[in-house]
């Protein structure tokens, strides 16, 4: 299967401070064990529908959206349409996946990201019920230096401004080179520090972060409520430190969701990037370990 760098540029190269309402944070009613779809992007993109259908029969009864750059819509399908969809196999979509869009193609912006469409974006977004719209990715191209990512960071303030005015709230998702060091500085705290804590939430990926070498724990101590989202998402035994079922590797996730309240966790999403074989497989053995915590 095609890596996540892969699928997140192939994608944008489809198309030429006041605080957020406390019913935003509000916790859930319900408990929610989600899915982020990027773990069946094939399927996806093959049988959208009885992909999510699948999904749903499995016990996962949210899902994080993977992609809407390129074709403006949701896996092919207008946001009313997929919303539908979604509300027929009893799913929500409370987050969904965006890129940067800085990057251009063949000289012109890509639409429906952070820098360009935004705001039909934010619109469509809404559409299917998301609360929370995410920073995905950053391209090789889109990282750089310190300063260049304060330049993101101004971006993030801006295009978090406009969720809040739709009553959505921004988040930024984590690989690990946001943690390699320049002059002693992580980039990933200078989207911290740079951006307001109101109009950029994190998006935690257990996985990234701690094989870049941070524990989870610590970043909430040190920035207490600002993970509404986590991916998670285990690594394996091996020297490789791989992507695996959860519960198969060495991440304590009970541990990290005694700590859930705070983090300020409010909704958290499976991911495995590759599996050994059948993605299905694989997402069945993780909804079962964490029911198993009773998550």
């Amino acid at each position: 299967m095609a890596s996540r760098r892969a699928f997140v540029k192939s994608a944008a190269l489809l198309s030429a401070g006041a605080l957020v309402s406390p019913a935003l944070l509000a916790a859930p009613a319900k408990k929610y064990i989600g899915l982020q779809l990027y773990t069946v992007r094939d399927a996806m993109q093959q049988d959208p529908a009885g992909t999510l259908a699948k999904v749903a029969q499995l016990g996962y009864n949210s899902v994080e959206g993977a992609t809407y750059t390129g074709s403006q819509k949701f896996y092919g399908m207008e946001p009313a349409a997929f919303a539908k969809v979604l509300k027929q196999n009893g799913l929500i979509m409370p987050s969904s996946h965006y890129v940067l869009g800085e990057a251009m193609n063949n000289g012109q912006p890509t639409q429906g990201t952070i820098l360009h469409g935004w705001d039909k974006a934010v619109d469509d977004a809404a559409q299917v019920g998301a609360k929370y719209m995410v920073c995905a990715y950053l391209l090789d191209s889109e990282r750089g230096s310190l300063d260049h990512y304060k330049q993101i960071a101004a971006h993030l303030n801006k295009a978090g401004e406009r969720c809040k005015k739709a009553g959505t709230q921004l988040c930024y998702h984590n690989h690990d080179f946001e943690f390699a060091a320049q002059g002693g500085q992580l980039p990933y705290d200078i989207l911290l520090k740079e951006t307001d804590k109101n109009l950029l939430k994190m998006e935690l990926d257990l996985y990234w972060a701690t094989k870049a070498g941070h524990d989870p724990l610590t970043l909430f101590k040190a920035h207490p409520g600002r993970f509404p989202l986590w991916h998670v998402k285990d690594m394996d035994k091996t020297e490789k430190k791989d992507f695996t079922e959860v519960g198969n590797g060495v991440i304590d996730f009970k541990k990290i969701f005694a700590a859930r309240q705070l983090a300020g966790m409010q909704y958290f999403f499976v991911e495995q990037d590759r599996t050994p074989g059948d993605p299905f497989v694989s997402i069945k053995q993780s909804i079962g370990y964490l029911k198993g915590l009773g998550v």
